[in-house]
């Protein structure tokens, strides 16, 4: 009720009305709006009004800004309280325009074609545990989630939007898996236990348990004729590298060829020197095939793959080239590709061949996000460090330690070791007070680590003088990388004992983690530093740095200290950053969800995954009346997904 309207000016000349509301059941509400003189006019004393909005407390009286107003008769029953869909909106569109366009468009919603079958929502409700005996139907559910009656209604229809945006694409992933599988047979790769022991004789370490238990499921794979899709997914330092060249070996043992695809040079060279050293004195031919290569060099070793006088192929995405040709391959080893998502995967599988594939990451992956960006994979985990590893030390550095810091840095280098320093960006953002890695070698140069031998590197570099630095690091000729996050992955320099990493809160969880493992990878310990981008500066050069860091970044960065468990800093990531800054949806292939969220809404994800699958496998074409629908919206939405030939 409307016991009082006011008007009030302020000394900027802008304009207020209040209407103070007297609340049925006692106590009193004040609505407010700004620079709207007319709403003096709208209301009168005595008058029933419906205020919904937002009610804060000023500490004196309760107060709603621009409330939504709905005027009511002297006698009218006080509507129920309704829960109110929240749309996202444009420039000039309010919340109430939209729900009334909405509204007016509902009747349209009875035309709409059911996509899922009665069947799949049934099932799908059972393993839900919801109370109602099937997911809603598409119209009920349109009604609902725009006009619901309760949040229990509003809830309902979400459940059936969620569901049906992870089961549509895990029919496409499902019907991609099975499509490649079913279409050329792969070899059989048997590994005896001959075999078998050959190849372990030749790691210079006894595998964990969790290796052997990885390689098992590798070796059943590659032993059958359907050919293997599995990723491998493994924490810093857990060997799966080591699962990667068993899986190789066992296929040059057949008399097959097996390629090693790493996403950049350096990482292919890495892998091609360590795999020569490990297999020194043995009969197997590895050559390295990558863009840098010489015309003539490349034309030679092209025709040495063909006629399959080489054994193991590493290299990059060069090996995709139409002018490589195999003599007979049997697996394809794809390394650190987290980034390489579902829709090249389907590319690369339309190839002449189908051999088997090992997609390997050193990123954890949560395992709402392996589902989904590795939906048509199946799974296997390295969580298992080998014994007698030690744990890296992490330290969150403030600018009183930062000059002990470089001290220590120093010792470490004196003591035999060496040492990274780690810059986000490759040159400084003077607006965001951000030293490149370029302005880090200079300072460190003249400053903490003069007299050491330090070096720079980063991706504006070119593949020879990357190579170059990276290769007098790995022999000891250099104390100190000042590098760019070029060396996130995969480089491995045992002798390594210390990491610095400036403005690291500008870095996610898992990326730090993947730089964390850079070090204590041998029989020395581990140390990182982490500077937060207001304490980047030290003692001597306080002026470059004057923002002020938020005490929760520096909480973040004290929880990763304290962390060492990949999968867990990957589940926290995924939380904080969320999917789509993680994977980058663009990139990968894979759509943004509109109500679908794969942090919070991880069960509806299993049980969708799991009855797609059902379906592809009771329906591969989706060929029976009541599926020909799901297909429609499977193609519409994810057609790129989808085997070729089978979006026509």
């Amino acid at each position: 009720m409307v016991v009082d309207v006011d008007s009030r000016f302020g000394f900027d000349g802008k304009s207020s009305v209040g209407v103070l509301l007297a609340v049925e059941g006692g106590g009193y509400v004040r609505c407010t709006w700004y620079n709207q003189p007319f709403r003096r006019e709208a209301y009168a004393l005595g008058q029933r009004l419906l205020a919904r909005g937002v009610v804060k407390s000023t500490g004196v009286a309760y107060q709603m800004r621009h409330p939504e107003i709905t005027p009511l008769d002297p006698e009218e029953p006080t509507p129920a309280a309704r829960p109110r869909p929240i749309y996202p909106l444009t420039e000039g569109l309010t919340q109430r325009v939209l729900s009334n366009a909405i509204e007016a468009a509902m009747p349209l919603a009875a035309n709409i074609e059911e996509a899922i079958p009665l069947e799949v929502r049934q099932n799908a409700a059972a393993l839900l545990k919801t109370q109602s005996d099937a997911l809603l139907p598409i119209q009920d559910a349109l009604q609902q989630i725009h006009m619901p009656v309760d949040m229990l209604q509003a809830n309902e229809a979400r459940l059936r939007f969620i569901f049906q945006e992870f089961f549509v694409l895990q029919l496409a992933l499902a019907k991609q898996r099975y499509v490649y599988q079913q279409q050329r047979p792969a070899p059989s790769i048997q590994a005896s236990a001959l075999i078998d022991a050959r190849i372990v004789k030749r790691f210079p370490f006894v595998l964990t348990e969790d290796q052997r238990k990885v390689i098992e499921e590798v070796k059943a794979d590659m032993a059958r004729t359907v050919p293997m899709n599995r990723l491998l997914q493994g924490d810093v330092g857990t060997g799966k590298t080591a699962v990667a060249q068993y899986a190789m070996l066992s296929a040059v043992a057949n008399e097959y060829q097996a390629v090693l695809m790493a996403p950049t040079e350096i990482l292919a060279r890495q892998h091609a020197r360590k795999l020569k050293e490990q297999l020194a004195g043995s009969r197997v031919e590895i050559e390295l095939l990558v863009h840098s290569m010489p015309a003539p060099e490349k034309r030679e070793l092209l025709q040495r793959i063909a006629i399959g006088t080489v054994d193991i192929v590493v290299g990059t995405q060069a090996l995709l080239g139409d002018q490589v040709e195999f003599s007979k391959l049997g697996i394809v080893v794809i390394d650190e590709q987290h980034r390489f998502g579902v829709e090249q995967r389907a590319a690369l599988r339309t190839s002449r061949t189908a051999p088997h594939y090992l997609v390997m990451t050193a990123t954890p992956i949560p395992r709402t996000l392996a589902l989904t960006l590795f939906g048509d994979l199946d799974v296997s985990t390295l969580k298992q460090r080998p014994p007698g590893q030690s744990a890296v030390q992490t330290y969150v550095l403030e600018p009183k330690t930062i000059d002990r810091w470089w001290n220590f840095v120093r010792q470490q280098v004196q003591a035999g070791r060496q040492a990274y320093v780690v810059a986000p960006r490759v040159e400084s953002d003077e607006e965001k007070d951000i030293r490149g890695a370029i302005q880090w070698w200079d300072e460190l140069n003249a400053g903490p680590l003069a007299g050491l031998r330090v070096e720079l590197i980063h991706g504006r570099l070119d593949s020879e003088q990357k190579q170059s630095v990276l290769e007098r690091f790995n022999h000891g000729s250099l104390d100190v990388l000042v590098a760019s996050t070029v060396i996130e992955v995969g480089i491995d320099v045992p002798n390594a004992s210390v990491m610095t990493i400036a403005d690291a809160d500008r870095l996610g969880l898992a990326q730090l983690h993947q730089l964390r493992g850079r070090v204590g990878r041998g029989k020395h310990p581990g140390f990182v530093g982490l500077i937060p981008t207001s304490n980047a500066s030290g003692a001597e050069n306080q002026t470059h740095f004057t923002a002020v860091e938020p005490q929760e970044k520096i909480q973040w960065l004290e929880q990763f200290a304290k962390i060492q468990d990949g999968f867990e800093l990957a589940e926290i990531d995924l939380r904080r950053r969320g999917p789509g800054e993680i994977i980058g949806t663009k990139q990968t292939g894979l759509p943004e969800f509109r109500i679908a969220d794969i942090c919070k809404d991880e069960a509806v994800l299993v049980i969708a995954r799991n009855l797609a699958g059902q379906l592809i496998a009771a329906d591969p074409e989706l060929k029976s009346p009541e599926h020909a629908r799901l297909l429609r919206q499977v193609v519409a939405k994810h057609g790129k997904l989808m085997p070729i030939g089978d979006v026509g």
